[in-house]
């Protein structure tokens, strides 16, 4: 998946008012990610994204990953993009929900098996907004 096409969508799903709330949103959404992944993880899947997308998820190079729950990952992401907690959750599913499409269902098959049980919500956002997208076609 291109670049526009990415934003394009999570532009759509997130209801975003501007491009650069949606930059904003991705690089908070990804590097939040590569900090919760590990980094072999977060390479793998850098490398199915565009080259714009992939820098954020190869900003913790070297760095060990921590695990936190689902509530922390969306008060990372408000606090990266200084926004309301509830903005940052409509950021992060619709990223979520773009990114299960943009890579193989093998890649989100492994970030999947990586997130604790508590992170199942985004899964379930992604394939319901998919599921929605495709259905109206």
């Amino acid at each position: 998946m291109k670049y526009d096409e990415f934003t394009k969508h999570v532009q759509s799903f997130s209801q975003a008012d501007s491009l650069d709330e949606v930059e904003r949103a991705i690089r908070a959404t990804l590097e939040t990610l590569a900090e919760r992944i590990q980094e072999d993880e977060a390479s793998k899947l850098a490398e199915q994204l565009p080259e714009e997308m992939g820098t954020y998820l190869r900003s913790r190079e070297g760095q060990t990953s921590s695990a936190f729950t689902l509530q922390e990952f969306y008060q990372r992401v408000s606090q990266k993009e200084g926004i309301d907690p509830a903005t940052a959750v409509m950021h992060v599913r619709a990223v979520f929900a773009v990114l299960n499409s943009a890579v193989t269902p093998d890649e989100f098959g492994d970030v999947r098996t990586i997130l604790s049980e508590d992170y199942e919500e985004l899964f379930a956002v992604s394939n319901k907004v998919l599921i929605t997208k495709y259905s109206q076609s």
